[in-house]
Order: structure tokens, then sequence, then C-alpha cells
């Protein structure tokens, strides 16, 4: 009976915080470039001075669906899309590099080209800068250009970081973005491209995750029965023991 009551009480715990990540996922179906949470759990014996017949349930690593999203049109010359694997390098505020595949850029009042999160961007030699009265075009390869408003020809101003370091070494931090597990800068890779005035969605199947959450609160009420039929099972127990 106590091994019901480990195995119920640790499987509801887990429960809700999938659905917490099911709802999370939800909550970004509009984020651009965003990759859905997936968890995973575990059984684990609970060693004692007896023998290990009890079992709980843990979240062993909250995992990512890097499959690509779909590409939406913008028309706008600072929004870039990665078709394929690839991610976009990026500086977080505390200088560290990290990942992501939102290319929805903009060009700050100090002429940065950062994310819509106000995220430098990152060159092959560092944070973009734009000059003065010029636009900017990104081509294929990720190079930057700037071009002047008096039809002088278009001036190479940086190239952008691409990256495609593989999947298993990627960790997904609580900004959402993600980072190498070894906390490295990833190297460059010539063979990732962009493409211009486009943006990627979110990769979350909005009927997939409302599936998902009415079977996860199916599966809490069911261990939620355990508990129940537990406490059953010990009143009834203890009458007994009364009686004897």
């Amino acid at each position: 009976m106590d091994r019901m009551i480990y195995t119920a009480m640790t499987g509801a715990k887990n429960i809700l915080e999938q659905q917490a990540t099911t709802a999370h996922n939800l909550a970004n179906v509009s984020s651009n470039g965003f990759r859905a949470q997936i968890d995973a759990f575990r059984a684990v014996p609970v060693l004692s001075e007896g023998l290990p017949t009890r079992a709980f349930v843990v979240d062993s690593e909250v995992g990512s669906d890097f499959t690509p999203g779909p590409l939406h049109e913008t028309g706008r010359e600072l929004d870039v899309a990665i078709p394929g694997a690839g991610w976009l390098a990026v500086a977080r505020g505390n200088g560290s590099e990290a990942y992501t595949r939102n290319g929805s850029l903009r060009i700050n009042e100090n002429g940065m080209l950062q994310t819509e999160s106000g995220l430098n961007v990152l060159g092959d030699g560092g944070p973009i800068s734009v000059p003065p009265n010029t636009t900017v075009s990104i081509a294929k390869d990720g190079t930057v250009s700037a071009i002047a408003s008096n039809n002088t020809p278009p001036a190479v101003i940086g190239r952008l970081k691409l990256v495609n370091p593989p999947q298993d070494s990627l960790l997904r931090g609580a900004d959402g973005l993600f980072q190498t597990r070894n906390g490295q800068a990833a190297e460059s890779d010539a063979r990732v491209t962009v493409v211009s005035g486009a943006v990627e969605g979110s990769n979350v199947n909005v009927i997939e995750a409302m599936v998902n959450m009415i079977s996860l609160a199916r599966q809490f009420e069911a261990q939620m029965k355990l508990l129940q039929n537990a406490e059953n099972n010990a009143n009834k127990a203890g009458q007994l023991l009364s009686l004897t």
C-alpha cells in the first residue's frame, strides 16, 4: 500500500510539472523561433535499510524539440530566418554567447544590430555596428551590408555568426536562449544560410499540445484515485486490526 502512495504521489507531482511545460509551450505558439519543451521521466527506487520495494517518479531532464518551425514572409529587411539546421549567435547581458532562432532584428539608437529583446547580434568579429543614415541588407550567407542614401555602393559591415553545434550539446537557459553545455562558444558554420525578409515561427503543434493537456488531466485524476484507494485500504485495515 505504501508503495502505491509513493508511486501515485510522485506521479501526480510530475504530471503537474508536465502540465506546466505544456501550458508554457501553448503560451509561446506565436513566439518566433520558439522550440517546444519536452519532459522526460524515470522511476527511481527508494533506498533505505529495508528492501528497495518503493519507487518514485523524477523528472530526469527537460529536453527540447528541435524540429524547424514554419517560415513566414514579412518583407522586412531586418528579418532573417534560418532554413533547416543552424542558430543565430547573440550576446547576453553578462557577455556570454547564446543562440536563438528568432531572427526578428532591429537597430537600436546607438546603431547596434540587436534582437527584438535588446540583445546584441554577434558577427564573426563581435557585435555588428551599423553606420548612421544607412539601410541594412543581409545576404544569404549572413553578410550584412550598409547602403547609404547617396547611391554609393553597399559597404560590408560584418557577417552574422551562424553556428550549428550538435543538438545534444545544447542546453536551454532560463531566458529561453540556448547555450552549449560546456559553456564554450560554438564555431561558425559556413553551411548555415539565412532567408532575408522572413521569420521562423514556433514549432509548437497546438492540436497536439491541447490533446496532451487533456491526457495529462486524466492521468492526474487516475493518480488521485490511487491515493484515495490507498487511503480507503488503510482505513479498512485499521478497522480489521481494531476488531482483532
